[in-house]
Order: structure tokens, then C-alpha cells, then sequence
């Protein structure tokens, strides 16, 4: 394993304890809204800062962007920027619902070099490392074979903070479930598309994301041998938020099903992420 995929995987594990700790004492926490439906609690603050603590300890001199603290160190001229989402899935935790994950990845010179996604509540070990493959608990992962869309199950995530392009996602959903085997939504997006890296879902795709939500499982299902994309296919899903991702095959399928649905508005939201 790579030192610096070293390091990611112990910031990772380290909240993951925090995480575990906290969820024994729900009734506990502070929690407070950030927005409609987005709600941040003392564990997310203290997963992250755990986190950055081991990766500022090891690397003091790397960028960083963080979903609750957000950036750190100097973002235009270092090499490395590592991206964090300390705990994915935060109403799922405070609700005792167990998907939620811990998502790190590092980006070196614009490019995703290593991905960490921790599911803690199994002690599920998602990593991987770009050339190198993507892994479950030190075991080589692969995206699903299959190629036929009726006979897939796909992930997704509905609009929750941002319900602009609510009408335009629910004009997919209704297109694509009578084409597919099933439809499921945990509500942890960086886990889904860990999932999709080890074959569990066949394909995923969301609108309205943040980088700290993708930018680890992106890798993880590039180095799974799958492809990743914003609903058009352009590999501007971190900045546009607008993710597809799916073995080769269904992720053609997918991008056919959607393409019908693309209003200007999210069109415009991809563009302008090209344009970046």
C-alpha cells in the first residue's frame, strides 16, 4: 500500500471510532441544521478534525478541503489537496439507520491519485490507488458484468438540499424503473458508489452533489474498471455535482435513459463545470 494511502486509511479508521463511539449515545449528540434536510452534529466536527489532525501530522504542507471546516492550507500552490467528508450519510447516523461512510481522497496535480471510503458500522475498507486497483478489505474488487439494464440494480440519491432539478430527476426515476431489476436509495453517496466499484450495484447516478461526496468513490470505480461521468458522459462530475458511474456497458445504458431528461438548467450546470 502506497505511504500515503497509508496515511488516508488510518485518518479513516480514526473516525471511524469517534463515529462508532458516538452512535452508542445518539440521544447525546448536538445536532444542528445547516439547511433543509442537512443536518451536522459534534461528530461530524470531530471526525474531521480527527482526520486532519493524521493527515496535517503526516503531510503539513498539503491543501485541504473539508465538508464542515472547508479549506485549508494553500489550495493554489500545492501539488496535493486531500478531500474529506468526515461522515457521509449524517442523517442516517442520527437516526441509527447504519449506512453512512467516511470519505478521503487525495488529489495530486488536479488528479485523483488515492481514495478511502469507511464504512464503520461493518468495517468495510474501500481504498484504492490510481494504476493500482481498487480493493475491499485487502481483496481485488471489479464492477459487475452485466449488460443488459433490465437485469441491473441501480443506486441513486434523491434531491434533498437543493430541489431545483427535482422534477427533472423523479422524469428519470419514472423512466428508468420499469427498464431495470430494482432501485435503491441508503442515502450515503460515497458508499453507493463504493458499491457499484465491488459489483453490488450494477450503476448509480445522483444530482446535486459536493466533491467531498464523490471524489474518493470516483476512483474507487475507475480503478474497479468503471467508468464515472456527469449525466452527459464528460468527466466534469466533481464540479457540476451531476454524477453517472456504471460498468462500461450500463454506463452507456444510463446516460441513454437520462439523456431524454436533461433540462437547459442542468445542461447549464455541466457547462458551466467544463468551462472551469
Amino acid at each position: 500500500m502506497h505511504p500515503m494511502l497509508t496515511i488516508a486509511v488510518k485518518a479513516a479508521r480514526r473516525a471511524g471510532s469517534i463515529i462508532n463511539q458516538a452512535s452508542q449515545n445518539l440521544d447525546l449528540l448536538n445536532v444542528s441544521k445547516k439547511s433543509h434536510s442537512d443536518y451536522v452534529s459534534e461528530v461530524d466536527g470531530a471526525a474531521e478534525e480527527a482526520i486532519i489532525k493524521v493527515l496535517q501530522t503526516a503531510y503539513p504542507d498539503h491543501a485541504i478541503l473539508a465538508e464542515e471546516s472547508g479549506h485549508r492550507g494553500d489550495q493554489k500552490n500545492s501539488e496535493y489537496q486531500w478531500i474529506i467528508d468526515p461522515l457521509d450519510g449524517t442523517t442516517n447516523f442520527l437516526h441509527g439507520f447504519p449506512k453512512y461512510s467516511v470519505s478521503i481522497a487525495l488529489k495530486h496535480k488536479g488528479a485523483l491519485s488515492h481514495a478511502v471510503v469507511y464504512d464503520p458500522t461493518n468495517n468495510e475498507l474501500f481504498t484504492a490507488s490510481r494504476g493500482c486497483g481498487a480493493f475491499l478489505n485487502d481483496r481485488r474488487i471489479r464492477v459487475a458484468k452485466r449488460t443488459k439494464l433490465d437485469d441491473c440494480l441501480i443506486g441513486t440519491g434523491l434531491p434533498f438540499r437543493d430541489l431545483t432539478h427535482i422534477d427533472a430527476y423523479f422524469a428519470m426515476l419514472k423512466d428508468l424503473v420499469p427498464r431495470i431489476a430494482g432501485i435503491r436509495r441508503p442515502g450515503s453517496a460515497a458508499l453507493d458508489l463504493a458499491y457499484v466499484a465491488c459489483g453490488r450495484y450494477d450503476g448509480f447516478w445522483e444530482i446535486g452533489l459536493a466533491p467531498w461526496d464523490m471524489a474518493a468513490g470516483c476512483l474507487l470505480i475507475t480503478e474497479a474498471g468503471g467508468l464515472v461521468g456527469d449525466l452527459e458522459g464528460n468527466e466534469t462530475q466533481l464540479e457540476s455535482g451531476q454524477i453517472i458511474a456504471g460498468n462500461p456497458k450500463i454506463f452507456g445504458h444510463l446516460l441513454q435513459v437520462i439523456a431524454p431528461h436533461l433540462t437547459p438548467a442542468l445542461i447549464e450546470v455541466q457547462r458551466a463545470a467544463k468551462s472551469q
